[in-house]
């Protein structure tokens, strides 16, 4: 394999107005990805520069990141620059986003990611239940929560507990989703539990009769 060139020339701030669109751009964005995008940059922020060809004047990546801060009313966007050739510029335009779509998904860490993730923006909920159900995820941490409160073998109980709930599904969410806070915000030192669920209950428990 020939040395890989690095073909990137600076990075920085450029005026949103004078960004030129590539007529050569083939993604159509629709309503439900703007949104998710919209979401993420509303609870996030910038995490990543629109490529714009110093040759050519021309943006090679981050149209919609351009037209959705233009519509926030943004004046400048985080950019890096690149110097190739027309050929090569319309190259990269062509197979950046299909390349990227090529990788596989790991369910299970997908899952788990999904899982730690705590957000009350409404456009990223859907588009993270959008993104578990086209990879086959029908429930978001199920996996974990059903073995967590799974069966104990006799010789294994004391002195430990069983409890089982049963709750509506919307119940179900909301205390999954305490469960999560619980567990990164409680003290569990010295806890002879190793069930991050059963100590995330009972902080949540304890919290609450301490008012």
């Amino acid at each position: 394999m020939a040395k890989i060139k690095n073909r990137i020339v600076g990075s920085g701030e450029e005026q949103l107005d004078q960004i030129m669109f590539n007529p050569r751009n083939w993604r159509i964005h629709p309503l439900s990805q703007q949104d998710a995008l919209k979401g993420v940059l509303e609870e996030v922020g910038w995490v990543q520069q629109v490529i714009v060809n110093k040759r050519t004047g021309n943006l090679i990546d981050g149209h919609l990141r351009c037209q959705l801060a233009a519509r926030e009313g943004a004046k400048t966007i985080p950019v890096v620059y690149v110097d190739v050739s027309e050929d090569e510029e319309a190259l990269v335009l062509a197979t950046l986003d299909p390349i990227g779509a090529m990788a596989a998904t790991d369910k299970q860490k997908l899952d788990e990611l999904f899982a730690g993730i705590e957000t009350e923006n409404a456009q990223v909920e859907a588009l993270i239940k959008t993104v578990a159900e086209n990879n086959g995820i029908e429930e978001i941490g199920a996996e974990a929560w059903q073995d967590a409160f799974g069966s104990l073998p006799d010789s294994d109980r004391a002195p430990f507990q069983q409890m089982t709930f049963t709750l509506h599904d919307s119940q179900a969410e909301i205390i999954k989703d305490a469960l999560t806070k619980a567990k990164h915000e409680g003290d569990f030192t010295g806890s002879e539990n190793e069930n991050s669920n059963g100590n995330g209950l009972w902080w949540i428990c304890e919290q609450y009769l301490n008012g």
